[in-house]
Parts: C-alpha cells; sequence; structure tokens
C-alpha cells in the first residue's frame, strides 16, 4: 500500500449497494444513511447511481453488499439497517467486509470517519510494536521480520514508512487525491518530523533501566503516528491541520493510549517466553 496506484484503485472500486425495505419510506431513510448532511447534492447524485431499490429496473445480478429494513428477515451475507443505531450497522459492515473499507469510506459519508479511525489505529499499533521489537532482536510471536539485516531497517525507516502508508490511506478514505505529488505538504510533514520522536525515543530508553524505557518508547511511536493520522483526518475534512494547541492535547492523550497499548504488547510477549 505504498503505491498510490494501488490505493487509489482499490479506493475507487465501484460498489453495488442493494436496498430491501417495506416501502418508500423505508428505502428514502436508508438513502438519507447512505448520503446524510454534509454530502453536497452532487455527491449524492453520484454515490445514489450505485445505490438499487429491490424490484428497480436495471438492477445488476449480484451486489457487493445488500442492506435490509430492520425488522424484515435478514439473510446470510446481508446487513440490517438499524435506522436506531445506524453506527451499529456501520460496524458489523467493516467488521465482516474489511474488503469494502476504502471504497465505502470514499463514497458513502458515514463509513469515512469509522475507516479513517480504524486505519490510524491499526498503524499506530504497528508502529508501536515495531519501535518495542527494533530494541528485542528476540522479540518473538508477533510479525515475522528478518532483524538480520539490522539497521538496513530501522525502527525510523519501518515508522515512517508506515506513516506514508497511512497517509495515502486516509487520503483515499477522505475521497481526496492520492499520490506523492498531490500529498506532498503532508508527506514532508512525515519525514520532518520522524527524527524528532526517534531522538526522543531513544533518549527514554537509554535513561530508564532495565528495558524500562521500551513501554514509553512503544508508547511514543503510537503517539507521534496517532497525532499524525488523526490531524490528517482534520486536514482533509476542513483544509487546514491541527494548531499547536490540538497537537499537543492529542498528543498527551494518545500517548497515554500507547502506554496502554505498548504495555500489553510487552505482557503479551512475556506469557508467550514462559
Amino acid at each position: 500500500m505504498l503505491n498510490p496506484d494501488e490505493v487509489r484503485q482499490r479506493a475507487e472500486r465501484r460498489l453495488a449497494i442493494g436496498l430491501v425495505a417495506s416501502g418508500p419510506a423505508a428505502y428514502a431513510e436508508m438513502e438519507d444513511f447512505l448520503a446524510p448532511y454534509p454530502v453536497t447534492h452532487d455527491k449524492r447524485l453520484e454515490v445514489m447511481q450505485y445505490v438499487y431499490r429491490a424490484g428497480d429496473p436495471g438492477t445488476p445480478d449480484t451486489f457487493d453488499l445488500v442492506l435490509y429494513e430492520q425488522g424484515a428477515p435478514c439473510p446470510p451475507k446481508a446487513f440490517t439497517f438499524f435506522n436506531t443505531d445506524p453506527q451499529r450497522t456501520v460496524e458489523e459492515i467493516l467488521n465482516a467486509r474489511e474488503d469494502l473499507d476504502l471504497p465505502l469510506a470514499r463514497s458513502f459519508y458515514p463509513f469515512r470517519k469509522p475507516v479513517v479511525d480504524r486505519v490510524v489505529t491499526a498503524v499506530a499499533r504497528e508502529n508501536a510494536l515495531f519501535a518495542i521489537a527494533s530494541a528485542l532482536p528476540n522479540f518473538g510471536g508477533f510479525i515475522d521480520m528478518p532483524w538480520s539485516v539490522g539497521e538496513f531497517i530501522s525502527d525510523t525507516a519501518f515508522i515512517t514508512m508506515n506513516q506514508v502508508r497511512m497517509a495515502l490511506l486516509v487520503a483515499a478514505a477522505s475521497d481526496k487525491k492520492v499520490g506523492y505529488a498531490d500529498q506532498k505538504t503532508e508527506l514532508v510533514s512525515i519525514l520532518g518530523g520522524a527524527f524528532g520522536w526517534r531522538a526522543l525515543a531513544r533518549e527514554l530508553v537509554g535513561l530508564i533501566p532495565l528495558g524500562g524505557g521500551l513501554i514509553p518508547k512503544g508508547a511514543i511511536a503510537f503517539a507521534a503516528t496517532y497525532v499524525l493520522g488523526k490531524g490528517l483526518e482534520h486536514f482533509h475534512g476542513v483544509g487546514y491541520g491541527y494548531t499547536r494547541a490540538q497537537r499537543r492535547d492529542a498528543y498527551h492523550l494518545a500517548y497515554e493510549k500507547g502506554k496502554a497499548v505498548a504495555a500489553a504488547l510487552l505482557h503479551r510477549r512475556r506469557a508467550e517466553e514462559k
């Protein structure tokens, strides 16, 4: 997913969404769920080309996703639209159909934030894991990585590369242009910040004896990645990034979350060693 063309192709996949409901009002409610305010009129017209009511002429033979009105019998592999809890519908679909995350987020607004949250959290967790693992060459049981190459795949290089991948995915999920040229400003900020968090992480590991700095190191990698991802989401949503104060507050919260993630990873490793 470091190839912008691959990310773009995945995000621009045209989906066929089927709706099954008892009448016009129920159909309209489901359509409003898929394309609610603040979706523009033009965007709504665009995405509704991929949405079909049961029985409408010209419906395709197969669908990527089928939604049933709440209360109607829902067959296997279809999903219920919970009109009283639309977020439940989103979560159930994303849990079952991870392969559709980017095209759903790009085209259908209710999926955008949940998909971005999943991308950012997953990449931040990967980076916390790698930051810890790079200090423990025998860190087994999590990922298969050729540690013997040493500095060729340093934690800085890996984490920065992963943040670049995250930037491409967040842009795609946010229905923005994807590409190194189109995202030049975002990528420059990623590269510029790489060595700052790295220096801080090294200092913490060095100051805290007996490996106690591993949790702060992992937490820093998590927080730096998480705040970057949420800042990119904010940038794509409103046209500008976090303020200094917003970044500071977000980092504080993400660092605390990162400590819990890093501690859980270390606990799992120690349990596997027993």
